[in-house]
């Protein structure tokens, strides 16, 4: 497989097991708690995107195990912020699905976490 192609299945990857992980293993309790700092359903939702997210290190050559550790507790930090943080600006302005600017935020909530993937497979593929 090419190294293109290598990235492109990579990322793939990612995109499907962030659907998964935040929208059909997403719970209520998981939904309520991710705007309470510390409690556990956002630190659940965490997990279960690293968990998901370790695969790719073993189907996708490039750095060791301590890089994959590294890149998986840096996911980890970055996808409880980003959605904590959705969460209170999202409450802070009383935004609901009827709001543009509600949806504004999940897209850009969204968009985060792509980048997020964008740049682990940065750090973790061969450069060519």
């Amino acid at each position: 497989m090419s190294p293109v192609h290598a990235a492109l299945a990579a990322i793939s990857y990612l995109l499907v097991k962030h659907a998964l992980a935040d929208f059909i293993l997403q719970t209520d309790r998981i939904f309520r708690q991710k705007g309470h700092y510390g409690a556990p359903g956002g630190l659940w939702h965490a997990l279960i995107h690293i968990l998901l997210t370790a695969p790719v290190f073993l189907l996708f050559p490039g750095g060791g195990p301590g890089l994959a550790a590294l890149l998986l507790a840096a996911e980890f930090v970055l996808h409880y912020h980003i959605d904590w943080l959705k969460e209170q600006i999202v409450k802070r302005e009383g935004w609901s699905p009827k709001d543009k600017f509600f949806w504004w935020a999940l897209g850009i909530d969204q968009l985060l976490h792509g980048l997020t993937y964008v740049a682990i497979l940065w750090f973790w593929l061969p450069s060519g």
